[in-house]
């Protein structure tokens, strides 16, 4: 009967890391929801920033592209 109760015991220990497992998905998922939106708010935030610096510098879009692609070499 010692081996019976021992196949119960891991058996029951199989369910719990299952359960915890389930768990742990479901909170990685939130979370990694969570970090989604948080990336696409910054990156908004970061469009509108550059937007705005665009307009308040006067320049026009072409000497602003020119200016980046420059930055690229």
């Amino acid at each position: 009967m010692a081996r019976v109760k021992s196949i119960d015991s891991i058996e029951a220990r199989i369910a719990k890391a299952q359960e915890d497992l389930v768990k742990a998905k479901a909170k990685y998922d939130d979370v990694a929801g969570n970090l989604e939106k948080l990336m696409v708010q910054k990156k908004e935030h970061q469009a509108r920033q550059i937007m705005e610096a665009f307009i308040r510098s006067g320049k026009s879009f072409q000497e602003i592209m020119n200016f980046l692609d420059a930055g690229r070499n």
